[in-house]
């Protein structure tokens, strides 16, 4: 099944599940957390989350999707840049690894991410998309899922888009 680049709201994706891009204590935050928040039903979200007592970075933790039209909410921490010398790529590709891992072990078909942490956690974008592309492609060669992968700029599609071209995967 396919890797979909798109440009869109990801609380308005009609999917299993989606990921949220979170903070270690999940906690309601900004930016995609925050939106997931507000979407999903802020007190459910904050309750349910207060419940699971965190996440480790590269981990990621399963909610109901309350008001979303997902079922289901993969939180997921990334790593802030530091650089790059602090092991930040192994962590953003066990986000991925982990939160896809999770999903289809839940028999979800379909799952929407985020490009998680290059927003406030300051990953580079180009870099950020390559882990992410690369995570994706690697999971869909042992499994069946249709995977999104959501951006906020158009301008990041083609960006995207030829990564997976690299890899030989069809857009």
């Amino acid at each position: 099944m396919p890797l979909t680049i798109v440009k869109q709201d990801i609380t308005t994706m009609h999917v299993d599940v989606i990921v949220n891009a979170a903070n270690s204590a999940l906690a309601p935050g900004g930016g995609v957390c925050g939106a997931i928040f507000a979407a999903a039903g802020y007190a459910e979200m904050a309750r349910a989350c207060r419940k699971l007592g965190g996440c480790p970075t590269g981990q990621a933790v399963m909610t109901e999707g309350f008001a979303l039209p997902a079922q289901a909410v993969i939180h997921t921490v990334g790593p802030i840049w530091r650089g790059g010398e602090a092991g930040e790529a192994v962590l953003l590709g066990s986000c991925y690894r982990t939160s896809l891992t999770l999903a289809a072990e839940a028999g979800f078909h379909s799952i929407a991410f985020p490009l998680i942490s290059a927003g406030i956690y300051g990953y580079p974008l180009k870099q950020a998309l390559e882990i992410a592309v690369s995570s994706m492609q690697a999971f869909l060669t042992e499994h069946e899922m249709q995977i999104y992968l959501t951006v906020l700029e158009e301008k990041l599609i083609p960006l995207a888009e030829s990564f997976l071209r690299r890899k030989g995967e069809e857009v």
